[in-house]
């Protein structure tokens, strides 16, 4: 059995995954082109938009809390991104981890912060398909 994870600790653990999501999805973007690759440049866009907002709200729930939002690190590692592949591939991975941090998430929260940890759950599922995920029965679990 395994020990129980507070409330905070999981937020904090969802925040971390929204710094390193908002710095790769930063990347990704200034490695699409609106002319060239039109359709993965919104999709990039929407993507960091979406983790903006995950991310200031997990802040929010972490305050709320009493806690002290965990910073972002300075830098994180990239992949390879040369070519539009590498950047769809690159989003795919990020939108699988986050999936599986709010599937965490979810596990390890109540009320409110649930149903906004699955909504995000679901939203990150769904952004895996315009980076060419398939659907998954059970986005985010192991």
């Amino acid at each position: 059995m395994s020990a129980a994870v507070s409330e905070l600790d999981a937020l904090q653990t969802a925040l971390t995954a929204e710094h390193a999501a908002l710095y790769v999805f930063g990347a990704l973007g200034g490695r699409t082109s609106q002319s060239a690759t039109p359709d993965l440049f919104a999709a990039v866009a929407a993507a960091y938009a979406a983790h903006r907002a995950r991310r200031d709200l997990l802040t929010a729930d972490v305050v709320e809390l009493g806690g002290d939002p965990v910073a972002a690190e300075p830098a994180y590692e990239l992949p390879r991104l040369d070519t539009p592949a590498q950047v769809e591939r690159a989003a795919l991975d990020v939108e699988r981890a986050c999936a599986a941090t709010y599937a965490y998430l979810v596990e390890n929260t109540v009320a409110e912060r649930r149903r906004s940890a699955i909504r995000s759950l679901i939203e990150s599922a769904v952004r895996e398909l315009a980076f060419d995920g398939d659907p998954e029965a059970l986005p985010g679990s192991a």
